[in-house]
């Protein structure tokens, strides 16, 4: 897979869907976020990398709110981020996440984890919520699961469990917050190549990960991220065939 024919998306679709200006964040006295600018059209996809501790979660966590920013603006699919609920609850019907930890239910079946939001959130009936549950437990390629109980199954489908979750709010937009850091190695490519299959759909990504090879089959774009700050960004050939920052440098020599 190349990345040339995958950028058609983007071209075709110059409206932003996400745009964060001038933001800040801080934890205390800690600068956690330093004037973060980011512009993101309607099926593009973002790699974000960068060492621990940088920032990357706390970004994408904020344009869910599940962080809050202090300074600047966050505008998702147009309406902005602030403390009016209302907003909050629209974007986050708008915004699917999948965390590092897969955060099901355990004691719902693989079927009930994903009927819930439906059901509760989108006021769905069963019946319709447990098809569309079905049609996303398919497309990552674990149907069979569906009666199960998430102690029951590999870490790797309790992934693809989370990442159909999600799918079955019919989100515009996907944030990955580092998907397969908490996985056995052999457990890696089964939730790449759903991420991957997901891409290739058109879906609004923007995954912080350490998956070089991903953000090389996927990505429009890869950003580098050090102490709070987008240091650099590019298209993948150019981010790494030719770095321009010496902090990405190092950081692309150390995980390459």
């Amino acid at each position: 897979m190349t990345t040339e024919h995958d950028n058609t998306t983007t071209e075709t679709s110059s409206a932003s869907i996400i745009t964060i200006e001038e933001m800040h964040k801080w934890y205390g006295d800690f600068h956690v976020l330093a004037d973060i600018n980011l512009k993101v059209k309607k099926g593009e996809r973002i790699v974000i990398c960068g060492p621990s501790g940088s920032g990357k979660s706390t970004m994408i966590r904020c344009i869910n709110r599940l962080e809050e920013h202090q300074r600047g603006k966050i505008i998702v699919n147009g309406i902005e981020l602030t403390n009016d609920l209302k907003n909050i609850e629209k974007v986050r019907a708008e915004v699917g996440m999948v965390f590092q930890h897969f955060n099901l239910f355990p004691h719902l079946t693989i079927l009930e984890n994903l009927t819930l939001g439906p059901i509760w959130v989108r006021k769905m009936p069963k019946k319709e919520a447990e098809d569309l549950a079905m049609h996303y437990l398919t497309r990552v390629q674990i149907p069979e699961q569906a009666k199960k109980f998430p102690g029951q199954i590999s870490g790797g489908q309790q992934q693809r469990v989370a990442i159909a979750r999600s799918l079955c709010m019919k989100p515009q937009i996907m944030l990955f917050d580092e998907p397969t850091s908490a996985l056995d190695p052999e457990m890696i490519k089964e939730v790449l190549d759903v991420m991957v299959d997901l891409a290739e759909g058109g879906m609004t990504m923007l995954v912080v990960t350490h998956e070089m090879g991903f953000a090389k089959t996927v990505a429009h774009r890869v950003m580098f991220m050090d102490e709070g700050q987008i240091v650099e960004e590019n298209e993948p050939n150019e981010f790494f065939d030719n770095p321009q920052h010496d902090r990405t440098k190092l950081f692309l020599s150390q995980i390459l």
